[in-house]
């Protein structure tokens, strides 16, 4: 008996640099789509994935250029479609029923959203997350469609790992991104981004770090939500209700707040809905994540099932005596 030989192939570690194409980024100067191409690049160099196992899957809008600065295979698809041709499926209505019914099937996909506020790309237009009141050049009296809460329509959607970050703070965003790439399922990471051109300072108020501290809050697995500059703010739930506290007025300890934990669905529920409130902070971090069968696991599932009496081909179908005649 002789042992097997075992050969070791050394690979070279890989860097942000081997993610990188030699196409030039086509961005306005400020715009947070630089700092998302870093950092998915520093992630995909993290987590040791080989380039040629990555593709990129876009619709259109400015960040939908990204397939060509990632040195991976891409695909930059029509317009709100970037999610049916990722998942090979397609469905008659466009955009957000693309969205619901990605999330329903669960497929093992990563998403990211990039949320400016704005249609950037068609000079301005504005777009399902604008704010109400927003003058564009097609709502010059200011909008008055109720903005998308994307956070609550995820979850609503049956979701099952839903964060957001922001593009100045690296990062936390590189670390949010590699939590979703090792989501088992479809994963969905909003990201709210700057346009210097058509939404300047849209998120200024959780981009300063004077304004930051008091108008965020970070979610941390099985900490409590405090925030404000002295960390002397938190959260306490009178029942449903979220309520900001003063800890030191009101003789309170954090261990009197909130716990943040991922696979609480209905506390996942009442935090996308902060954003509802001025007087609440905005999360940031992985709202929720539940671990679930994937559909390509339960199509395989399913595959095994019906090919437990045995493997056949075609041809072999064709010939034996299970085929018919149609007359």
């Amino acid at each position: 008996m002789t042992d097997k030989a075992t050969t070791i192939i050394d690979r070279p570690v890989l860097t942000a640099k081997d993610f990188a194409s030699d196409q030039e980024p086509k961005w306005c100067p400020g715009c947070g789509d630089h700092a998302v191409l870093q950092q998915l690049k520093n992630v995909m160099a993290e987590l040791a994935v080989e380039p040629e196992n990555v593709v990129i899957v876009s619709g259109i809008g400015c960040s939908s250029r990204l397939p060509y600065y990632m040195a991976t295979y891409g695909v930059h698809g029509i317009h709100g479609r970037a999610l049916p041709m990722a998942t090979g499926r397609y469905s008659l209505s466009i955009c957000v029923i693309h969205f619901i019914h990605t999330l329903i099937i669960k497929p093992d996909l990563n998403v990211i959203l990039f949320n400016y506020e704005i249609y950037g790309l068609t000079k301005g237009q504005y777009s399902p997350t604008s704010k109400i009141g927003l003058r564009t050049v097609t709502s010059p009296s200011g909008v008055i469609d109720q903005p998308f809460n994307t956070a609550a329509l995820t979850i609503g959607s049956g979701g099952s790992f839903f964060a957001r970050a922001f593009d100045r703070d690296g990062k936390f965003l590189r670390s949010l991104l590699k939590r979703a790439a090792l989501h088992k399922g479809t994963s969905l990471v909003e990201i709210y981004q700057n346009c210097p051109i058509f939404n300047n300072a849209a998120f200024e108020a959780f981009a300063t770090p004077d304004n930051k501290a008091d108008h965020t809050v970070y979610l941390e697995q099985d900490k409590p939500l405090v925030f404000g500059k002295e960390k002397n703010k938190g959260i306490i739930l009178d029942g449903f209700k979220p309520v900001v506290v003063d800890l030191d007025k009101e003789g309170l300890s954090t261990s009197d707040l909130w716990v943040h934990n991922e696979s609480d669905i209905n506390k996942a529920s009442i935090l996308a809905h902060f954003a509802d409130a001025e007087f609440l902070p905005r999360p940031f971090g992985v709202f929720y994540a539940e671990t679930r069968i994937s559909y390509e696991d339960a199509l395989t599932a399913q595959i095994c099932d019906a090919q437990k009496n045995g493997h056949g081909t075609l041809e072999e179908l064709l010939k034996g005596d299970s085929s018919y005649e149609i007359k």
